[in-house]
């Protein structure tokens, strides 16, 4: 298995730097081939701008149009291009981060809005009378997995349906269907460690072992079966859902996970 990790933290002695070392070492030490991306060492550029794009950038800028033209082109730079040649070769892609305000950190969001560029993980496949392009589910990063590693500071309470913060499939349903499965990709359960800013060593090493297992199973954790566009559960071109798939009980993000 070939591992892509996308990193993110400041600290490389932080917990989340401990997890993404211990992700090396186990699925290396199982024979599996990882890269890591380390966006703070590499001082990843998080904006989007008109260099992105060289001669493909139109004035006034169209980020679409032009970052499709410049994928076309082959004219991306190169530290993006290089992110979608690491993605185009993993099996499997970990995303490592702390859960800031809600949701990635704002150098991992960059590093969506410029690796995910138009052609590349959206814009892709034929609209017509029965699709509606290649996404949720089909696209570029079809047939590959992916997984985030999140850590919270507060407690597992407030993350569940009667939790203040809300339900954290809630909090990363966007990441998970909105930029994992959109461009093709299979979201398995994240991981995700509560308390985290009171974390005690030997809390430590039950979240190093749950992790080191979790890890070991990759390649047979089944993945969370989001309905896909296409031939499914939508109707075209309106993409709303089949009247009579709408379940009592279920929430509008859980509507899009088949029971």
């Amino acid at each position: 298995m070939k591992t892509h990790i996308v990193y993110a933290h400041p600290e490389p002695h932080s917990l989340n730097g401990s997890l993404k070392d211990l992700a090396v070492t186990t699925l290396e030490a199982a024979g599996h081939e990882v890269q890591v991306s380390d966006l703070y060492a590499m001082n990843w550029k998080a904006v989007v701008e008109a260099a992105d794009f060289g001669e493909q950038a139109t004035s006034p800028l169209q980020v679409v149009r032009s970052s499709g033209a410049a994928y076309d082109a082959g004219a991306l730079t190169p530290d993006v291009m290089a992110e979608q040649e690491k993605l185009l070769w993993a099996d499997t892609v970990i995303f490592q981060f702390p859960l800031w305000w809600y949701t990635m950190p704002a150098i991992l969001k960059g590093w969506v809005d410029r690796v995910f560029s138009y052609h590349f993980a959206y814009g892709v496949g034929v609209h017509d009378e029965t699709r509606y392009g290649e996404r949720f589910g089909e696209g570029t990063l079809q047939g590959r997995r992916a997984m985030l590693s999140v850590t919270a500071g507060g407690p597992e309470s407030h993350y569940s349906d009667r939790g203040i913060n809300g339900p954290i499939d809630d909090l990363l349903f966007p990441i998970h269907h909105g930029i994992l499965y959109y461009p093709g990709l299979e979201v398995l359960p994240p991981f995700v460690l509560y308390g985290t800013d009171r974390m005690t060593a030997d809390e430590f090493k039950d979240a190093a072992k749950a992790w080191t297992e979790r890890l070991l199973s990759l390649e047979t954790t089944d993945p969370i079966p989001f309905r896909p566009q296409n031939f499914g559960d939508y109707e075209i071109p309106s993409l709303q859902l089949k009247p009579n798939l709408e379940l009592p009980g279920r929430g509008s993000f859980d509507l899009h996970v088949r029971a």
